[in-house]
């Protein structure tokens, strides 16, 4: 989660939401993203969603069975319905997202077999969130 944290770090700094998401695989980061919504003027370039795309890149193939998604984010209804396509096998999240988290809408939403995990980090994860959306609304 620190790395998936480190990558939200980024996206900050290039003016994203502070979103960080990494892809392991035996024990092995595969891929990493933070959200690039503004950089690449796409709606669809949240973080998992680029990171599940560097991760199928890395092992030839779309199914992630094996992987483990840390994201400091609980991920939206899109990311979520991405994850369930590539049948992720855990996904690890930090803060919950009550407005837009995929629970909200279809907590089934996912792969069942998919194990999920969270509160990781919340309390950092929650911080940069709501630290960039006040800096966000003071000017």
């Amino acid at each position: 989660m620190k790395q998936a944290l480190a990558e939200a770090k980024k996206a900050q700094s290039k003016g994203e939401i502070p979103i960080g998401a990494v892809v392991v695989c035996q024990n092995q980061i595969i891929a990493r993203s933070g959200n690039q919504t503004e950089a690449l003027n796409d709606v669809t370039a949240h973080a998992e969603m680029l990171a599940i795309t560097a991760a199928a890149n890395a092992l030839g193939g779309k199914y992630l069975t094996e992987c483990t998604l840390y994201v400091t984010v609980e991920p939206c209804l899109m990311c979520a319905g991405a994850l369930s396509w590539a049948q992720i096998g855990r996904i690890v999240y930090g803060a919950s997202d009550e407005k837009r988290g995929f629970h909200t809408f279809a907590s089934n939403a996912l792969h069942p077999k998919t194990v999920v995990e969270s509160g990781i980090m919340e309390d950092e994860c929650a911080e940069l969130m709501t630290r960039f959306f006040q800096n966000k609304r003071s000017r």
